[in-house]
């Protein structure tokens, strides 16, 4: 990333254009209110809803128990000009322009708060019954896909592949994931890890393949590469997500290998006045030793205080924050709360508390005798604990990590 030189102090007044009015940029907004920014603060979102919350998409709303997940913020009282239903189509630095189908935006400081989209499935799109779940619309074109009880196809094995997965199970759905992989969370987690979570698939009545692609889909059936046909009411794409940010492409904001925003250690882009937060934006981790690009909420949660804090200071000799955070995220699948804290890409050793074939084990990386992450199955005290003695960089006793009856405090060295 080219340096960047801090600007000079700017009027009071200054302009802060947020797009994407998702997690991420809705908490920018509501940030620069709470840390104290008296400047004109403007939010534009593509969708034309209320900005809202994502998980109970693939939850709640998605079995018709909530209508919705609206964040609880009055945008009105806090001074932010919420724009909705106007999509960015491109960002000028040079002249501090942002364009959107509604025109262009002046602005003196902006942020990409754009999150990421879902891959879709080659040569399915178009295909009548075929599913994505990112959005509240997505969402509800499938409630009456399950309230049907039509034969579901779920394609991939990842985080949203078995949230849907539940979710049509306990709808009373016949469910079918195929996956490419040998395992589930194959790009997520190491194969022993995730080798107990095959057996949840068909703990809830719900048939797993793996080493399994699909050749096409068909209206009312899945193809596979092996010739045999799936019936499917329904076909529920979950096989990654991507940074969207392809509207940036030729705008001078510097794009990485996977299409995020290449931000540097206080979330600044390569662009001037231009900041990166959340889904969309990969940062440099010195805890982690390398560059992080982290599609979870929490991430989005986290980001925008330090983004906030920063445009705040810039104008003034105030020294900017760092964002280098332990990641964490959450998942709800077959009865199962799943929870990660950490990154365990650098992690040189593995110790299991309990073996994982129990409701409730833990799993723990090590970098020497330093915890980086872990995987808490059924054990939020494990996670909560880990989490603080990863962020303080605690030395452990790997012999006594493994008892799973000591609380994790406990095992240190």
């Amino acid at each position: 990333m080219s340096e960047q030189r801090r600007d000079e102090v700017r009027p009071a007044q200054r302009r802060v254009v947020v797009v994407g009015a998702g997690m991420a940029g809705v908490q920018t907004a509501v940030a620069l209110r709470e840390q104290g920014f008296d400047g004109s603060v403007t939010l534009i979102g593509a969708e034309p809803h209320q900005p809202y919350d994502r998980p109970p998409l693939s939850k709640a709303v998605l079995l018709g128990k909530a209508e919705g997940s609206a964040f609880d913020v009055d945008f009105e009282s806090l001074g932010i000009d919420l724009r909705l239903g106007s999509e960015a189509l491109g960002v000028r630095p040079a002249d501090h322009v942002l364009d959107t189908e509604a025109g262009p935006v002046p602005y003196d400081v902006l942020v990409l708060a754009t999150g990421a989209e879902p891959i879709r499935l080659p040569g399915a799109e178009g295909v009548p019954g075929v599913h994505l779940l990112r959005t509240l619309d997505d969402a509800e074109r499938l409630r009456p896909v399950l309230a049907r009880q039509h034969d579901v196809v779920v394609v991939g094995a990842g985080w949203i592949g078995a949230e849907f997965a539940t979710a049509a199970r306990d709808a009373g759905c016949a469910v079918t994931v195929v996956e490419a992989a040998d395992r589930p969370l194959a790009g997520a987690l190491p194969a022993e890890v995730a080798a107990p979570m095959a057996g949840w698939y068909a703990d809830s009545g719900a048939e797993l393949r793996t080493h399994t692609r699909v050749e096409r889909v068909e209206p009312g059936a899945v193809v596979l590469d092996d010739g045999s046909r799936l019936p499917a009411g329904a076909v529920v794409v979950g096989i990654g997500a991507r940074p969207a940010t392809a509207w940036l492409t030729g705008s001078g904001v510097e794009l990485g290998a996977h299409g995020e925003v290449v931000a540097d250690a206080h979330l600044r882009t390569s662009a001037r006045d231009v900041y990166a937060v959340g889904d969309c934006a990969s940062f440099p981790s010195a805890r982690y030793a390398e560059r992080l690009l982290v599609h979870h909420w929490d991430n989005a949660l986290q980001g925008p205080r330090t983004v906030a804090a920063n445009i705040i200071g810039e104008p003034t000799d105030e020294p900017l924050e760092a964002y280098d955070p332990v990641p964490y995220f959450w998942s709800e699948q077959f009865g199962r709360f799943v929870q990660y804290a950490g990154h365990h890409g650098a992690a040189d050793r593995m110790v299991w508390r309990g073996d994982g074939s129990g409701p409730a084990w833990t799993v723990c990386w090590l970098r020497e005798d330093r915890l980086m992450a872990l995987l808490a199955v059924g054990r939020p005290r494990d996670l909560a604990q880990g989490r603080k003695l990863i962020e303080a960089g605690t030395p452990m006793n790997p012999r006594l990590l493994t008892d799973p009856a000591r609380p994790l405090k406990n095992a240190t060295a």
